[in-house]
């Protein structure tokens, strides 16, 4: 089958740009896909994706013409229905023949093969494989219509008819023309209202000639390029502003460096297709409005790249992404220099009007503003926090830590009363950090309010001192339990009040500090500051949101590496203390090194269902009701390690304590190969089922055993 390559484009208006990067590679790998489910692409067949802010193209290497005939085994019916007495066809299998083209047929040239407990019938044909035109006709419908479109226009169609604009289309934009050949060849396709040709659009000032003709489809990029300006891959654009953005930060020296930001630079080559990277500045004096607010307003507002010190510090230059290349740069330059000092103003404004308030005079204001409609008011949320945080750093530090902790949590929310929140939401906290330094509240204060939001997102630093720390803990943990309280709970991919993310926070928190708090009853004193806010009894929302967190770690430590049954056998046993998790993984790991390991691990499972089944039992053992020679050394064995196992399992060396363990593993084979547990006599039942409680008891300090069983 000989094969040549596709290339296919549609030509539309501007794309949005925060979905082009992926609009790009779908339309190529959805192509590819479609073609290869109708045999027209073969397996190898590779797929260029090319995307550019007003085209989608993709470019598949080894297209046939014609895709291959194909064999195909058709089931009709069972023999019994198909077939009367004499072996002649049935009025069902006649009618269903007709459906398939048959007109005349020969009974004897169906197959016969079973199908599951009866025999079938079955008509073997061949079928023609689809031409190009037709498959890539399909092809196209079908990747339009799976294409990730974050919003469907509708628009008209002009129409040869008296009616114009009778007829509408539905897309991500208005498309204008389709590109399609096989090599040097048109593919005859309509898609959008649309007949493709040769001919395509290169940039809208800047194109050598209009329209671009491409003689062959393995020219696209380098056509578009030399005759059109315009830089077709998303991936080669993404790169050449890139350099160009590096290229022109060394330039200017004093180790400078445009801010890394990967989705500013993702959108932004979503913005051009010929980009040219330019140096512009504003008057240093905005520099004293913290560098938070002018990068913000720079990066979102003007999509520009603010540069950095050698320092980290903002300097008072900035890079713009042109989409044209003029031989003087100075108009484009000072328009955007004139277009961003209004922005850098408005930032000023906010701070100056900001700083003429304290936020202590904006506590009372927090009132007015509604957190939630069954729990009440972000003032009332304040005071459940301030609460939270004390308990969380008495605990941790004392009356000290206590009181700066109750401090920054009264203010940390009053920040989101403030014009550069108000304009800025991105900024909460951060701001409040800088207002707090201004009223002269201290560092650490101004950092607890600053960090209460971290971690915001997986990755993110934790809060840098333990004031953050309390009440950033405090902050998560009322989100969490007033949400599972009040029933709003996470569904499926819906998770509005981020409670995930909040639950992963805690997680960080208390593991990675290793913090001296238990869990349960942080849940249970959070729950206490909700008052009448909540039903009274929080067993039920507080044991799903324990479930909920403990589900969150499960899957974190999954991805970093522990298998499943060495989470599992960690997390069955609910530790309270989540710094001691990874403490516990390790020990685990170690001792399913061992060689006892297994049968340990399956002697326990045994103990468990065994213990599962009678009422329970008091962990004792009387040595006079000691017989068999197996259960007496037995309990000689434990008696010798389990005490050394709890010494170390006390000490805080959970591999240790779990290696200790495997000195048992002898006497208990051998008490299960010699001893009847459940024996007739009471007393020598429950003394036998008092010594599998002690080993049980011992056996799963440090995680549950019995989950490492195969």
């Amino acid at each position: 089958m000989s094969t040549q390559n596709l290339l296919v484009e549609l030509f539309v208006e501007e794309l949005p740009p925060k979905a082009l990067k992926k609009l790009g590679e779908a339309f190529a790998s959805q192509l590819l896909e479609q073609l290869q489910g109708q045999g027209l692409a073969v397996a190898d067949s590779v797929s260029t994706p090319f995307a550019t802010p007003r085209r989608l193209a993709a470019h598949i290497t080894q297209v046939a013409a014609k895709a291959a005939d194909r064999q195909v085994l058709q089931k009709l019916m069972p023999v019994s229905v198909g077939l009367n007495a004499q072996g002649q066809a049935t009025p069902a299998l006649t009618k269903k023949l007709l459906a398939l083209g048959l007109e005349v047929f020969c009974v004897e040239d169906l197959k016969r093969a079973p199908d599951g407990k009866a025999e079938a019938l079955f008509y073997d044909s061949r079928v023609a494989g689809a031409t190009l035109a037709d498959g890539l006709q399909k092809a196209l419908q079908e990747t339009l219509a799976k294409l990730p479109i974050p919003k469907v226009m509708s628009y008209q169609l002009e129409s040869d008819c008296e009616l114009p604009g009778w007829s509408s289309v539905n897309f991500v934009r208005p498309a204008h023309k389709l590109l399609a050949l096989h090599g040097a060849d048109v593919v005859p396709v309509e898609i959008l209202g649309l007949k493709s040709g040769r001919e395509t659009q290169g940039h809208r000032f800047e194109a050598r000639v209009s329209p671009v003709l491409l003689a062959h489809a393995d020219a696209y990029a380098d056509t578009l390029r030399d005759d059109g300006a315009v830089i077709a891959s998303f991936a080669a654009r993404r790169a050449e502003i890139a350099r160009q953005l590096a290229a022109a930060a060394q330039k200017i020296g004093g180790g400078c460096k445009p801010i890394e930001d990967d989705a500013l630079l993702d959108e932004v080559t979503g913005l051009v297709e010929r980009p040219n990277v330019l140096v512009c500045q504003f008057e240093p004096e905005f520099l004293e409005v913290p560098q938070e607010c002018l990068i913000l307003t720079m990066k979102a507002n003007q999509k520009y790249f603010p540069l950095l010190d050698a320092a980290g510090k903002l300097t008072h230059q900035f890079l713009v992404v042109s989409n044209i290349c003029p031989d003087d740069a100075s108009q484009v330059i000072g328009g955007n220099e004139r277009v961003v000092r209004p922005r850098l103003a408005d930032a000023k404004f906010f701070y100056d009007q900001d700083r003429k308030k304290t936020l202590a005079s904006r506590v009372a204001s927090l009132d007015k503003v509604v957190y939630h409609n069954k729990l009440g008011t972000q003032g009332e949320r304040v005071t459940r926090v301030r609460a939270i945080a004390k308990g969380i750093a008495q605990a941790l530090g004392g009356g000290a830590l206590t009181a700066q902790a109750d401090l920054a949590a009264q203010l940390a929310k009053t920040d989101l009363l403030t014009d550069m929140v108000g304009e800025f939401p991105e900024l909460q906290g951060i701001m409040g950090g800088y207002y707090a330094r201004h009223d002269g509240l201290g560092e650490d204060v101004a950092l607890a309010i600053e960090d209460h939001y971290k971690p915001r997102f997986a990755g993110d630093a934790l809060p840098r001192n333990t004031t953050g720390v309390a009440v950033a803990l405090a902050d998560k943990l009322e989100t969490l339990v007033g949400m599972f309280g009040s029933g709003n709970l996470p569904t499926g991919d819906k998770d509005p009040f981020a409670l995930r993310r909040h639950a992963l926070g805690v997680i960080r928190m208390l593991g990675e500090l290793s913090l001296a708090l238990d869990l349960q009853p942080l849940l249970q004193q959070a729950y206490a500051a909700f008052g009448d806010k909540l039903p009274a009894d929080g067993a039920a929302p507080l044991e799903a949101l324990a479930q909920f967190i403990y589900d969150r770690l499960a899957g974190s430590l999954r991805e970093q590496g522990f298998s499943a049954q060495e989470v599992d056998a960690v997390l069955a046993l609910r530790p309270q203390r989540l710094g001691e998790v990874g403490k516990r993984l390790s020990a685990v790991r170690a001792f399913a090194a061992l060689p006892e390991a297994a049968a340990l691990a399956a002697a326990n499972k045994r103990i468990a269902n065994i213990l599962k089944k009678v009422p329970p039992v008091d962990a004792h053992v009387s040595e006079l009701l000691l017989q068999e020679s197996a259960e007496v050394a037995l309990y000689a064995a434990v008696q010798t390690v389990v005490p050394q196992a709890n010494a170390l399992f006390d000490a805080g060396d959970y591999t240790a304590s779990l290696q200790a363990l495997a000195a048992l593993r002898a006497p208990v084979d051998a008490f299960f190969d010699g001893v009847m547990v459940n024996a007739e006599q009471l007393d020598l039942r429950l003394n036998r089922q008092g010594l599998l409680q002690i080993l049980h008891a011992a056996m799963n300090r440090v995680a549950d055993l019995s989950k490492l069983a195969a």
